[in-house]
């Protein structure tokens, strides 16, 4: 059964491929997450009040959490203090967090050095190591 929060969180994820469709393919594959950051790269020409950078921030994110989730599992939790989800991968034999929404603002912010396939594989890497090893991490 799903949580409230997984329910939201696929919901939005749903919501950015439908509103982003003319955009590419948005399939949850990772192969999708070149197509999302390329739209977050033109994003970055346009100043974004907060309002519109915390929206399009956790819809893409909420994109990002569902190609996790899709692909590798995980279980959703809300933080309280950082007002926002994170989708642990792995447990209880291994823990790898990933914190999405942060990652989406800081590519607008930031352009290129926040690359959203780059910090991606970081997390795929991350899972792998935790299968072999037992190791636990939070990718930000």
């Amino acid at each position: 059964m799903q949580s409230r929060l997984e329910q939201d969180v696929i919901f939005t994820a749903e919501s950015f491929t439908n509103n982003f469709a003319d955009k590419g393919k948005l399939d949850f594959s990772i192969e999708s997450l070149c197509c999302v950051d390329d739209i977050l790269d033109e994003l970055c020409d346009f100043e974004l009040d907060e309002d519109n950078l915390d929206s399009v921030s956790s819809m893409a994110g909420c994109y990002i959490f569902e190609v996790a989730r899709r692909n590798y599992g995980g279980k959703y939790y809300w933080i309280t203090e950082r007002k926002q989800p994170v989708l642990v991968t792995g447990e209880p034999n291994f823990s790898i967090s990933i914190l999405a929404f942060d990652k989406v603002k800081g590519r607008i912010l930031n352009g290129q050095e926040d690359n959203i396939p780059y910090y991606f594989e970081g997390y795929i890497q991350a899972v792998q190591k935790g299968k072999e090893t037992g190791y636990c991490a939070t990718i930000v």
